[in-house]
């Protein structure tokens, strides 16, 4: 009897092993397979976005070459019209848009993003007139004064005004540097101005807006203009010695990125403005841009406990996260 046991026990483990040995050799071959088509898929796809690219280098080659030379190499006037024009007008034309939606409450299509609800619905003209006087001051009177030693750095480098743009995959590098270097200014730089003294003579004009709009994300004291707004971001170019389409390409992106978070609307496909939002609202909360030091400081705990921290994502559909994840309301005491 043991001995027809052992038989039975010795089967019963080889048809497992046989099992196991059928099962490795299948899981091989689909892996095998999914990595083949995988790697086919991959350079395929390579292929295709390198052709994209190539095609589209030259592109811009030639139109930089055909700028450049409109201007017969005028090296000033070409940082100007790039880091300066460009970037104002990439600010205008946007929140341009943004003030309609704020002043008539219209469309629909923009407003129904509202994030706090009943604010600035519309929006008071008199403070929106102030807000815009002090954005033109600052980029005017602040920004563009500190272009001109900007301008003597970058000409250090000497790469600035290339005839031969950057390649797409650097660009990429430097937009990398340049958001990090940006993040750790900002963020120290504004926790400095929440300094008692500070904040109540530099950066209380900025917290006037309780409930922010895009052109409020440059209304500010002159002095934390320059600090907060303008340093962090031009101090990844001047590192980096980049070239004059780079930093026209990130001052815009930089200023509509910003305008984002302070718009007051969480719109579709965009970026989350409920950090930015949450920290006018609350004022001790939120202090950077990608909220890694927040992270890291802790201060962002508030933050993370609320729903404005479940809303905060892009938003991939057309229906308000106010709606979807609505405030739980305040009990009746």
């Amino acid at each position: 009897m043991k001995s027809d046991s052992g038989h039975s026990t010795m089967a019963e483990q080889q048809k497992q092993e046989e099992k196991l040995c059928h099962a490795l050799k299948i899981t091989a071959r689909v892996l095998g397979t999914g990595l083949i088509v995988f790697t086919a898929l991959a350079n395929s796809v390579s292929w295709y976005a390198e052709g994209i690219w190539d095609t589209l280098g030259h592109f811009w080659q030639t139109k930089w070459l055909e700028l450049y030379y409109l201007f017969e190499g005028d090296e000033w006037t070409i940082f100007l019209l790039g880091a300066a024009l460009v970037p104002a007008l990439a600010f205008w034309c946007f929140n341009g848009i943004l003030m309609v939606a704020d002043v008539t409450g219209k469309p629909a299509f923009i407003t129904r993003y509202r994030i706090q609800l009943g604010k600035n619905d519309p929006v008071d003209t008199k403070k929106l007139c102030q807000a815009i006087c002090v954005a033109l001051f600052n980029q005017f009177f602040i920004s563009l004064p500190m272009l001109v030693p900007m301008f003597s750095v970058m000409k250090w480098w000497g790469n600035t005004f290339s005839k031969e743009l950057p390649t797409f995959h650097w660009f990429l590098v430097e937009l990398s540097i340049f958001t990090i270097i940006e993040e750790i200014l900002f963020y120290y730089t504004h926790r400095l101005v929440h300094l008692p003294l500070l904040y109540k003579h530099i950066h209380k004009k900025h917290h006037e807006w309780t409930a922010p709009i895009g052109v409020v994300s440059i209304y500010a004291h002159p002095v934390e203009h320059i600090l907060s707004n303008t340093l962090p971001v031009m101090t990844g170019p001047m590192v980096m010695g980049s070239h004059i389409v780079s930093i026209a390409v990130w001052f815009s992106l930089a200023l509509i990125t910003t305008s984002i978070s302070h718009c007051g609307y969480h719109l579709p496909f965009l970026p989350s403005p409920e950090f930015h939002d949450f920290h006018h609202l609350k004022f001790n909360q939120c202090y950077g841009v990608l909220g890694v030091l927040d992270y890291l400081h802790g201060t962002d705990r508030t933050f993370r406990q609320t729903k404005a921290y479940e809303r905060h994502r892009v938003l991939l559909s057309f229906t308000p996260l106010s709606e979807s994840i609505p405030e739980v309301p305040k009990r009746a005491e």
